[in-house]
């Protein structure tokens, strides 16, 4: 469905009101461990377990992304969250990473009156994810992932994989040969 993400005053306030929130976290010394994650619960739609973002992180609504158990995210961790985040148990992202739920109409006159969509992002358990990875409106990864540094994840990835590339591509499985 198409909105209008930039001259609806309600969306407006919501993205202002998170980016204090964010800017109030990423202001936070890093040994205020406990600041810091009871600010990322009050920024976070829903936290099931323990949680470490390292500074600095960047969300647009915040109440869109839902992180399970164990998840891990190393620096400049940014979540276009316009649709719904899942992050399953024990995710762990390297940095410079980027999940973007909002896309925006081809059509020229259309994007220039500030439309946008946006699509969910779900992750499962146990998925890794190397430096500069880039995850795009409407993906699904499924469990015990793998996706390499540098990937731009444009389709869904299947459980148990090992993906890399622009576009990402599975080249093999993660098997018990992994152990």
């Amino acid at each position: 469905m198409i909105y209008d993400a930039n001259y609806d005053a309600q969306l407006i306030e919501e993205r202002l009101n998170c980016k204090e929130l964010c800017r109030d976290y990423n202001d936070l010394r890093p040994k205020e461990t406990e600041a810091r994650r009871a600010l990322l619960n009050r920024i976070l739609g829903q936290v099931d377990g323990d949680i470490l973002i390292e500074q600095p992180f960047y969300c647009d609504y915040g109440y869109n992304i839902r992180v399970g158990k164990n998840f891990y995210a190393n620096f400049n961790l940014v979540i276009l969250d316009e649709a719904l985040v899942s992050f399953g148990d024990n995710v762990f992202i390297a940095p410079n990473c980027g999940f973007y739920t909002a896309g925006h109409p081809i059509d020229a006159e259309e994007r220039n009156k500030g439309l946008e969509y946006a699509h969910p992002i779900t992750v499962g358990n146990n998925v890794w994810f190397g430096a500069h990875v880039c995850v795009l409106p409407g993906v699904t990864i499924g469990d015990n992932c793998v996706i390499g540094a540098g990937s731009v994840v444009t389709k869904d990835i299947p459980s148990n994989s090992v993906a890399v590339g622009n576009p990402c591509k599975v080249i093999r499985n993660v098997d018990k040969t992994d152990k």
